[in-house]
């Protein structure tokens, strides 16, 4: 690792002028990507800004249906928050499959949505859960957020400080994960609103990051039964192959891991 120099923020406001005084900064929210990558040096920055201890980045408000986390708050924190589950135990039952203990109390929801790889649990939730990500500048659609394959729309500086969503009447996350990192091969998030809107998000499998299936959503919206799946198609054209899996295995994963969700709903 190439010598650093490390600020611990105690706000937003000022890790905003730690980065602009840095002459290459980081935000570290967790660090379960970047540290590894600063290990292996491939990246070398001047200053990291740790987030994870500014208290307005910190928690879970949940008001009627209405969920706001903070960006610094820990996989764990959201795994095993009961108010939380309360109306969205979905979410809960995602945060508790990510990684190992020491990811969960060490990663955030912020950090692990501002990286978007390709294979991470909280892309899908946001996606299908059409939350809001909010920043220190302004709030966007989680459609309008996640642009592609560890891309993202945060601009140059821009903190992610909390994601906000109505809990929908029923939702569920199923995976098909790697053994040894435990990332998604293939996983689907499903949330179906009061008024019968649904929605179905893919990471894991697609070849641009996480998305939405059109078909998988007009199948169950006609018809919320696992039974619904079963005609659709689910085109191996833009998925992803690799050593893990080719892209027809995933085009079928796609379509078991909607049909566990939607029973787990």
């Amino acid at each position: 690792m190439y010598e650093t120099n490390y600020h611990r923020a105690s706000s937003v406001q000022e890790a905003i002028k730690l980065m602009g005084d840095a002459a290459e900064g980081k935000y570290l929210s967790g660090g379960m990507t970047l540290i590894p990558t600063m290990k292996q040096r491939l990246a070398a920055p001047s200053d990291l800004i740790d987030l994870r201890h500014i208290g307005e980045m910190k928690g879970i408000t949940v008001t009627g249906r209405s969920v706001r986390i903070g960006a610094a708050t820990t996989h764990e924190e959201v795994a095993t928050s009961a108010e939380l589950k309360a109306v969205c135990p979905a979410i809960c039952g995602l945060a508790s499959q990510i990684g190992d203990p020491h990811v969960r109390h060490m990663g955030t929801i912020g950090g692990s949505i501002a990286n978007n790889d390709p294979a991470a649990d909280y892309p899908a939730a946001m996606l299908a859960l059409d939350a809001v990500i909010v920043t220190n500048n302004r709030e966007l659609t989680a459609g309008d957020f996640f642009t592609g394959l560890f891309e993202t729309a945060l601009e140059e500086g821009e903190i992610i400080t909390a994601v906000r969503f109505e809990a929908p009447a029923k939702a569920a996350y199923q995976k098909f994960r790697n053994p040894a990192s435990r990332y998604a091969i293939t996983g689907v998030f499903v949330a179906q609103r009061d008024n019968g809107d649904v929605r179905v998000a893919v990471t894991g499998a697609g070849s641009n990051g996480v998305f939405r299936h059109q078909g998988l959503e007009a199948a169950l919206a006609a018809n919320w039964s696992p039974d619904a799946v079963a005609n659709v198609t689910v085109d191996a054209a833009d998925l992803l192959s690799d050593l893990h899996a080719s892209a027809a295995y995933r085009a079928n994963l796609v379509k078991v891991m909607t049909k566990r969700a939607v029973a787990a709903a």
